[in-house]
């Protein structure tokens, strides 16, 4: 089977030491990750780790029943290309010589990107939308004084209709 980008959703307790233990298993099988990105979930006390990751998904979903046979995490779930809404953010630090050129400007307009910081020195650009998109606006603005870019891992919500909480919270118990 072909692989193709596939997002890993993780629900799990905060506990010092797990997110190695996700990513140990995920090395074991020799599966790179793309991204990965943490942050707090819809219920409380349940930390969320979306990673992001080119395989083949019958390899991912026997990833995914592996994980949940983890200690501490509640749920895990995996998700193809189209049943998800992801974004990523990406930040550009600029130096500020070079900002104030018309065609500067027109980029920025162009990417709908946004100036988000004007320093005596430096300018830092945001821009919000797939890697695809942050890369053709980090294509364009290298030319300018590119000092510094960095981007967020994907964070990522399901189009089908899945409550979460309500699955975790069964899982819980």
């Amino acid at each position: 089977m072909e692989k193709q980008l596939i997002t890993v959703c993780i629900y799990t307790e905060n506990f010092v030491g797990l997110l190695n233990r996700v990513t140990t298993i995920f090395t074991k099988r020799h599966v790179n990750i793309e991204s990965i990105t943490a942050s707090k979930s819809e219920i409380e006390n349940v930390h969320r780790y979306t990673i992001v990751v080119k395989e083949s998904p019958s390899l991912i979903e026997k990833i995914v029943r592996q994980i949940e046979k983890q200690i501490d995490v509640i749920g895990a779930f995996y998700h193809l290309e189209d049943q998800t809404v992801f974004q990523e953010i990406a930040l550009y630090k600029m130096d500020i010589e070079n900002v104030y050129e018309a065609k500067f400007k027109e980029i920025i307009s162009s990417h709908h990107a946004r100036i988000v910081e004007i320093e005596k020195n430096f300018v830092v650009v945001e821009k919000t939308g797939t890697k695809a998109d942050t890369d053709a606006l980090y294509n364009e603005l290298k030319p300018f004084g590119l000092m510094q870019f960095v981007r967020s891992g994907r964070v990522a919500i399901t189009k089908q209709r899945m409550n979460i909480s309500e699955i975790l919270l069964n899982n819980r118990k």
